[in-house]
């Protein structure tokens, strides 16, 4: 895997060979990388657990990482995501992982020689949280093929259920959305439904984050009233299964999409998910530099 970009990039199995040695690096620990090599974390946008989680899987494996922050960079004189990429691989940075508001930025970084992992682009795609995401189902279920997801809430915003609907459709899960008018978005062919129709069917209950900052334009909601139409209500969490558990990529808005009762409540993976985090982060890591060290052995 030279890069990992997108979830649109990765095969089926693929996904699951990610899953397997996330699985196992979890189950039996961690193994540091044999050679010393060095990151470097670009957020052009503001994050807490996936740039929190990758410094923690690149510490895991041994990795150096170079300390690189917008605000006191070179990108406030006016220097281009390109340049600055090409500046770190130039000193000798083996890998970069990259959180840009721009849809699809890493299509100007083709003639980079370092490998790329996307840490989320603009409302496009978010592959580590989605490989996460299903890591956590899968490690609920141990299958997809038959499983009812509900993706709920800023659909059109959200990079995740972008991400999230290719992938689980590609491993045979239905995947349903719903979503107030105006968030909806035909980005894939997946089922738009009333929440209230599927509550008491649906396997996983994902929930996902109103992205005020991304709104330009439409109706707002008060909090309640989005909680009361759109959010997980104790009412609706009550008629889950048994066995469903509910899933957020988080931050949280408590109160809004989902009750602050409910965040840690026995259905909850909302905190599984972020410990997952950090072994698939370090699988994708370990996919992504085995095969730029393969790349350069076969030129030897």
């Amino acid at each position: 895997m030279k890069n990992l970009l997108t979830m649109t990039d990765l095969s089926k199995e693929e996904i699951l060979k990610i899953i397997h040695e996330a699985l196992d690096m979890k189950e039996n620990g961690v193994q540091p990388l044999n050679k010393k090599l060095t990151v470097a974390n670009l957020f052009y946008e503001n994050s807490t657990r996936t740039k929190c989680s990758f410094e923690m899987a690149e510490r895991k494996l041994g990795m150096d990482i170079i300390p690189f922050e917008i605000s006191t960079s070179s990108v406030q004189k006016g220097e281009t995501l390109y340049d600055t990429c090409k500046t770190l691989e130039s000193i000798g940075v083996d890998a970069l992982v990259i959180r840009h508001s721009e849809n699809e930025y890493y299509e100007s970084l083709e003639d980079l020689n370092i490998p790329i992992l996307n840490g989320g682009d603009g409302s496009g795609q978010h592959p580590t949280q989605s490989l996460l995401d299903i890591m956590t189902i899968y490690e609920e279920y141990g299958y997809f093929k038959g499983l009812k997801i509900l993706i709920s809430g800023d659909i059109k915003n959200s990079r995740v259920a972008r991400s999230n609907a290719e992938a689980l459709t590609k491993l045979g899960a239905e995947v349903l959305f719903s979503a107030p008018d105006q968030w909806k978005c035909d980005i894939t062919n997946t089922q738009y439904v009333d929440i209230d129709d599927v509550i008491e069917e649906v396997d996983v209950c994902m929930l996902l984050r109103v992205q005020s900052e991304r709104h330009v334009s439409g109706k707002s909601f008060s909090k309640d009233d989005y909680h009361k139409n759109f959010g997980l209500t104790l009412d609706r969490y009550e008629k889950l299964k048994d066995r469903a558990i509910v899933m957020h990529p988080a931050p949280i808005n408590r109160g809004v999409e989902i009750d602050t009762t409910l965040v840690e409540s026995s259905k909850s993976r909302i905190f599984k998910q972020m410990e997952n985090g950090v072994f698939v982060r370090m699988a994708c890591l370990n996919n992504v530099l085995n095969f730029k060290e393969e790349k350069v052995k076969c030129h030897l």
